[in-house]
């Protein structure tokens, strides 16, 4: 390698956007900022083709290129969607033109020279379980993972002190994709309506509000969390219904 290609890969391993830019993407301010956080824990609740996926897979494919001996996992409700993702990340690997080698690659898996690999996995709780010190978990689609799920690979990064990086587009105000927006937990949140994207015009917003209807566009593309269209009672209606205070009887 080149002295030139070592600065450049010094500079790729100190900062993500910089290997973001390597592999051709310029990053909107607001990805900037994701691709640089430190956070444990972050939610993007981002429109629909706002580039949520790509920055994670950057900030996944950053994590296994410079951190020998890490694992990374993606996780979506299906295989399918986890397989998709983890093309992204095999994009950028090879957009990119970083030093470092894969010893084995599958459909489903990366294992690089540095000891780090790079796994997608099936959206089934019953068949996921066994990993264990994980660097990092991304969680693509996040409204539609179900609760089983979700609690089931959370203690992967108990020992490791990993981070999770969860994304998707609101599904409605349930689950625990939901409850974690909305929730005390220290979460780093992030929301990019559609309006932040410079990709997508507003004669297509338009366009997609009207085939859509105002449910459906909401939530796609405004980041809104709204209760299902036949819901007798609204959430908030329940929520304040609801009083903790109230001394319980013994009948």
């Amino acid at each position: 390698m080149t002295t030139t290609g070592v600065l450049v890969d010094l500079a790729a391993a100190l900062d993500p956007v910089v290997l973001a830019r390597q592999a051709g993407i310029d990053p909107d301010p607001w990805q900037v900022d994701v691709l640089r956080s430190n956070s444990r824990s972050m939610l993007l609740n981002c429109s629909r083709q706002s580039g949520k996926s790509t920055m994670a897979a950057v900030v996944a494919m950053h994590q296994v290129l410079y951190n020998p001996g890490a694992t990374v996992l993606l996780l979506s409700p299906t295989l399918r969607q986890s397989q998709l993702l983890y093309q992204t990340c095999m994009t950028i690997y090879r957009s990119a033109g970083v030093h470092a080698t894969t010893t084995s690659e599958s459909l489903t898996r990366m294992d690089l020279s540095n000891g780090s690999r790079l796994v997608s996995l099936p959206g089934t709780e019953k068949t996921i379980r066994g990993y264990s010190a994980v660097d990092l978990l991304v969680v693509d689609e996040a409204s539609r993972v179900d609760d089983a799920l979700y609690h089931s690979v959370r203690p992967m990064l108990a020992v490791s002190g990993g981070r999770l990086i969860a994304m998707s587009t609101p599904y409605g105000t349930r689950g625990w994709w939901y409850e974690a927006w909305r929730g005390p937990e220290p979460w780093q949140r992030v929301e990019v309506p559609a309006s932040m994207c410079p990709r997508i015009s507003s004669d297509f917003l338009a366009e997609e509000r009207r085939n859509m209807g105002e449910w459906w566009f909401s939530q796609e593309y405004l980041c809104q969390f709204l209760d299902a269209e036949d819901a007798v009672f609204r959430s908030a209606d329940i929520t304040n219904a609801i009083r903790e205070d109230l001394e319980s009887w013994t009948l």
